[in-house]
């Protein structure tokens, strides 16, 4: 059963009224987490699409690079991407609860992964609207991650300038070498695709890790041969 399939049983499982928050509780326990980080990205992109004002044919685009949705299944992620848009439930109540699932120890970086795939769809018109930059930062301090950690993120995808490579890294600047490189390693762990799948990733979002890894692989290079 694809997960898309497994998606649709879960918006029919819907009393009728009920918006996706209710799916989000149906989900809670336990989280089938394939299903529910697919929901979330969609259910967040809906809702940061509106902190914009605006939903653009690249934006559409960016979230079929990420999830390669096949024809016949474009129904069910509309479904949920409109569910989302026409909810009363506001992005940091979605946010909350979506933080609740994934409060094990490896939800964190479930999270992290989360927010780069909303990070992805944001940059794809070309431009970072600063109200898209609120709502990120506001989700990922309810998801817990720090402003270290936002400003890591975003310094792999806006690029307003050359990005900071200690920043891409999350790291402090001037950091000393085993410090960069133990930091460069954990990244590109974090990366592999069979980690991503072990934490809820589904094997259709994998692709969010490759423009990381190049940030990430770039950044250490640049810091490993003193250009940093």
């Amino acid at each position: 059963m694809s997960i898309w399939t497994r998606i649709a049983d879960a918006i029919s499982a819907l009393a009728s009224g009920e918006g996706l928050s209710a799916m989000f509780d149906r989900l809670r326990a336990p989280p089938e987490r394939s299903v529910l980080f697919t929901i979330a990205v969609i259910a967040l992109g809906a809702k940061m699409a509106k902190a914009d004002g605006q939903v653009t044919r690249d934006e559409v685009a960016a979230f079929r690079q990420v999830f390669h949705i096949p024809p016949s299944e474009e129904a069910n992620a509309a479904r949920v991407f409109n569910l989302a848009r026409q909810d009363v439930a506001g992005f940091e109540e979605y946010a909350r609860r979506i933080a609740t699932m994934f409060n094990d120890p490896g939800g964190a970086m479930t999270l992290r992964d989360l927010i780069e795939g909303l990070f992805h769809i944001a940059l794809a018109d070309g431009h970072y609207h600063p109200k898209e930059d609120d709502f990120l930062h506001r989700v990922s301090a309810i998801f817990g991650l720090g402003d270290r950690d936002f400003r890591a993120l975003r310094a792999r995808f806006v690029q307003d300038g050359p990005p900071d490579p200690w920043e891409v890294l999350g790291l402090a600047a001037g950091a000393d070498a085993a410090t960069a490189k133990a930091a460069w390693r954990q990244l590109v762990r974090d990366c592999h695709p069979d980690g991503m799948i072990a934490r809820g990733v589904p094997q259709e979002a994998v692709r969010l890790a490759e423009k990381r890894l190049i940030a990430i692989n770039r950044a250490y290079e640049e810091i490993s041969e003193g250009r940093a």
